[in-house]
């Protein structure tokens, strides 16, 4: 505790004069944001979103034919796509000449094509902040000690000073040997504040890898979940491994922090700093409850605004008459984030299967251990599998007549064993990929 408030206190500040940043400065203003009541929380967003669309309109190249509308509504914003933003990003930015002087964000790239982005140092502190009151959500203290997997192993020295001061221990997110896992996990033993944060999926394989050998030792006291998709099965696995719950986090490496989860599996949508919108297949809002595509509107990025950017996943709001008795904040929430638009298979009379119906189906069947959903044709879907101990052919047919059922209509089913799947370009376990991704779909 002591350790705690002198890091908050008195490096954090130090260190924000040094590196002209306002991290502390944040910190305390997300800490009082997120007490604000549901009329505080709207006026808000609201008065945030009108400043960013008229800046935008005032000061930034793309957006300059725009100024010419009196009263701006975000509707009159085109849809913004990465690679509209890859011919020319100095088009979308307020001082491009200044670039030297600012922070360079590159997403993974696991959409297709890789998103980069410029911010202040005063803007990325911001974020920063409000990413570390979400950890907060979940019981994290800065200064407690913490295993974190990333996909930047070979760190910086800032970064090693970082880790340092805030006790973190970093480890690849991928790729790592289990006994590189062990070893890792096993130096968080006896550590009963520690927290454990990292993409889903490689806190997916450490927990596998724990149960795999029999360790139930490896207590953490919240785990901290980000950077791809939290299934369900991961979320069982990594709380029975180590018998804490999951926090899952839903962001982007652009800036975007969207939403979190705090006192149920619901998340929290992060109204002052993002404007989402669901939309359907023709751009039209979606009512809540109804599966729509993630655009999102950066409500604090004037280096780069960030306005109506299409982010490839789908998601559904929860209506207000299904929000939780006992919610705690204001917020608005998601009632699901399904994934990337490109997990979604569909059909010739347009029925479709998301991601999360495949893993409901393979999770219980330990006689597969991986599997990937390929379609590049609307009739037909190829499924390629690992088989584990205990395999047979009648459970391929199980399947078929599984997703067949989902789907209420006939299309060809191939199954395609095979030894290895791999990753997606990003390193990301990627379990459907399909080549008809602009199917019923807006561009």
């Amino acid at each position: 505790m002591l350790y705690n408030q002198f890091l908050e206190r008195c490096i954090l500040p130090i260190a924000d004069v040094a590196r002209n940043t306002s991290f502390i400065k944040w910190l305390n203003y997300w800490r009082s944001v997120q007490q604000l009541n549901e009329q505080e929380l709207e006026e808000l967003q609201n008065t945030k979103l009108q400043r960013i669309l008229n800046h935008a309109a005032q000061h930034i190249p793309h957006y300059q034919s725009l100024n010419t509308i009196n009263q701006l509504t975000l509707k009159d914003f085109p849809i913004l796509h990465k690679h509209e933003i890859k011919k020319n990003i100095d088009d979308f930015m307020w001082h491009p000449n200044l670039k030297h002087k600012m922070v360079c964000e590159k997403s993974s790239g696991s959409s297709g094509i890789q998103g980069t982005i410029y911010m202040s140092k005063e803007e990325q502190s911001k974020v920063i902040a409000l990413q570390t009151v979400l950890w907060e959500w979940a019981g994290y203290k800065m200064g407690n000690p913490m295993l974190q997997t990333g996909i930047t192993p070979n760190r910086s020295i800032e970064k090693k000073v970082k880790d340092l001061l805030f006790n973190v221990r970093y480890e690849a997110a991928f790729g790592l040997k289990q006994e590189d896992v062990l070893e890792a996990l096993e130096s968080s033993k006896n550590k009963p504040n520690a927290t454990f944060g990292g993409y889903a999926s490689s806190l997916y394989v450490y927990a596998q890898t724990a149960l795999a050998h029999g360790k139930t030792d490896f207590h953490f006291a919240s785990i901290l979940s980000w950077g791809d998709k939290l299934f369900d099965h991961y979320r069982s696995t990594i709380e029975k491994a180590f018998q804490c719950r999951v926090f899952d986090l839903y962001g982007t490496t652009e800036g975007f922090v969207i939403a979190a989860q705090k006192d149920s599996n619901y998340h929290y949508i992060l109204t002052p700093q993002v404007y989402v919108e669901l939309l359907d297949s023709e751009g039209k809002d979606v009512k809540d409850g109804e599966i729509g595509h993630v655009v999102v509107t950066h409500l604090d990025a004037y280096e780069m605004p960030l306005i109506r950017y299409y982010l490839g996943d789908l998601a559904v709001k929860l209506p207000r008459s299904e929000y939780p008795v006992n919610k705690e904040l204001a917020f608005p929430m998601f009632k699901k984030i399904i994934g990337r638009d490109t997990d979604i298979i569909y059909t010739p009379k347009g029925r479709s299967m998301v991601v999360h119906s495949f893993t409901g189906i393979f999770e219980h069947l330990p006689q597969i251990k991986q599997f990937r959903v390929l379609q590049h044709e609307l009739s037909q879907i190829t499924i390629e599998f690992i088989r584990d101990a205990g395999f047979n052919p009648s459970i391929l047919q199980n399947i078929q007549s599984r997703i067949l059922e989902e789907l209420q209509e006939e299309i060809t089913i191939h199954f395609n064993e095979v030894e290895h799947i791999p990753n997606s370009p990003s390193g990301k376990p990627q379990l459907v990929v399909s080549s008809l991704q602009n199917h019923n779909k807006n561009d």
